[in-house]
């Protein structure tokens, strides 16, 4: 049964975050907020996290999931940034924005986009998702909480213990944080190209919303 952090949006516990830290390094399944909507969340490297995770949203390897990071010099060590996105990304970040970009080595290849050898990654502008990839120390492979059958992402931590407390390990409880997912932006050309409208506004890119 998963246990349930009840944690102040703006003022995070620290006490509560060392030890969601903890469980997520023991290889636990996370739900915490984010600026956007809730998430789901393990290390990069825990595979059985990550089918677990596949497992709870029906979707196949194929599927990507985002590297969800505490600021740029992290997104650095994971995407290739030459100066152009650099720019960009420090004017969106942090942000409701989810970047693709040319995944770096430190990327496992199960995890990147298998024609294009991309990533998506994002830096939320969430106090306890922050507070969370700071204690942990490494980004948290993410995937929307949104299930199978569903129009719209789980907001509401009591229904999110109901339908997930024997399938998580952990539920970060900071109350509504909306259920709009990110603005997708892909980096990797000659000029951003918008593949998802959300809750960021594009126009930091110079995209328009429509």
């Amino acid at each position: 049964m998963a246990q349930l952090f009840l944690v102040h949006p703006t003022h995070p516990q620290q006490r509560l975050i060392e030890r969601a830290a903890e469980m997520a390094r023991q290889g636990g399944l996370v739900v915490y907020p984010t600026d956007s909507c809730y998430a789901l969340g393990c290390r990069v490297g825990d595979q059985e996290a990550v089918e677990r995770m596949r497992s709870i949203r029906h979707v196949g390897r194929q599927h990507p999931f985002t590297l969800v990071c505490r600021d740029l010099s992290e997104i650095a060590r994971y995407a290739r940034v030459d100066n152009r996105a650099y720019r960009l990304l420090k004017a969106a970040t942090p942000g409701s924005f989810t970047f693709v970009l040319r995944a770096t080595r430190e990327v496992p290849r199960r995890l990147q986009d298998p024609r294009r050898k991309t990533i998506g990654l994002r830096v939320p502008d969430h106090r306890v998702a922050q507070a969370l990839l700071a204690e942990l120390g490494e980004p948290l492979l993410s995937t929307t909480l949104i299930l199978p059958g569903d129009a719209l992402p789980l907001n509401e931590p009591a229904e999110i213990r109901a339908r997930l407390e024997h399938r998580v390990d952990l539920i970060i409880d900071a109350g509504s944080c909306g259920i709009d997912a990110t603005t997708v932006v892909d980096l990797t050309g000659e000029a951003p190209e918008l593949l998802r409208m959300g809750k960021g506004d594009p126009s930091v890119f110079g995209l328009a919303s429509a």
